[in-house]
């Protein structure tokens, strides 16, 4: 009785944290099939320590920054691929504008994963200093650090992004 409602509430946790996972994997990676092949690796240790888990939403972004994280220095020596431009869950809409996307793509693509999962976790996701040091398993000083940066590099990196650099999606779109 107690393992399948453990199992009905794991399952639960998938279709809930599936989308989100799903993008912030895709943010850090900037590859669609690499994404959703770390979503399933980060489920697949979650389930494994599904009881004993306190936050299973914060473990499950630890592991995908983590995992992520692998990857990139595993593919460090390989020049960057073009991102494919899709982002789960978010289509362009009207008001978009498509240039000035392709060129924070190409700008973040060249960030570390660990700046890349700070920027996406503060200004993505929303989340505090606090927050993404607690899921990124460092301390809040580091976080800032990496923040500031990760905007530095940003904005040498994309001077025609300056007015949007360190803004939240919602604060763009006002």
């Amino acid at each position: 009785m107690n393992e399948d409602r453990t199992r009905a509430g794991f399952a639960e946790f998938v279709r809930a944290e599936n989308a989100a996972s799903t993008r912030f994997a895709y943010l850090l990676t900037g590859d669609r099939q690499h994404a959703e092949d770390l979503v399933q690796v980060a489920l697949a240790r979650v389930a494994v320590r599904w009881e004993r888990l306190d936050d299973p939403g914060a473990y499950l972004r630890r592991v995908l920054y983590t995992q992520a994280a692998s990857w990139w220095r595993w593919r460090r020596a390989r020049p960057p691929e073009q991102l494919d431009g899709f982002v789960p869950d978010r289509p362009a809409g009207p008001g978009d504008d498509v240039d000035l996307r392709m060129v924070l793509q190409a700008a973040l693509a060249r960030l570390t994963v660990r700046q890349r999962a700070v920027l996406v976790l503060r200004y993505y996701e929303d989340r505090t200093e606090a927050e993404t040091a607690k899921l990124l398993g460092s301390r809040i000083g580091t976080v800032k650090s990496q923040t500031r940066h990760a905007l530095g590099r940003l904005r040498s990196l994309a001077p025609e992004l300056a007015e949007f650099v360190g803004r939240t999606p919602q604060e763009v779109t006002r």
